[in-house]
């Protein structure tokens, strides 16, 4: 999960996940999701990432990238609010960090420099330091 992906690939190439097509009535996250996992990941934008991350969608490849971001600007945002990409990394299941220490302990040098966080993301900076 640490080595960095083919960014010139798309989730759909990379991931042995096949999905089929997305229904004809499908929400507009599920068909964004599904064009998002077309697009090669190196045109992927901090938003694009922030959805498919907070869906689990493609976390082997698109975690790496996502680091790769929070380490130049932490406060990274998408469409959503400042921040917005550090607290989907953050609230991903404790299994994805299991599966790969080394962008786990990332993640903690990021975020154990930050101050002055909102409320709302200090917290899920702490649920995710807390053991």
């Amino acid at each position: 999960m640490t080595r960095p992906p083919n960014c010139d690939r798309s989730l759909a190439e990379l991931d042995p996940d096949r999905w089929s097509a997305p229904p004809v009535d499908a929400t507009r996250l599920v068909a964004t999701a599904h064009a998002l996992r077309r697009r090669p990941i190196g045109e992927l934008t901090v938003e694009d990432m922030r959805l498919l991350i907070g869906q689990d969608v493609g976390l082997p490849y698109l975690m790496p990238l996502a680091l790769k971001v929070l380490r130049d600007n932490p406060m990274a945002e998408g469409d959503m609010y400042e921040g917005d990409l550090l607290a989907a990394v953050l609230t991903r299941s404790p299994a994805v960090w299991t599966e790969s220490s080394g962008l786990g302990l990332e993640l903690r040098a990021i975020v154990s420099e930050l101050t002055d966080l909102p409320p709302d993301l200090q917290q899920k900076v702490e649920r995710f330091l807390t053991p």
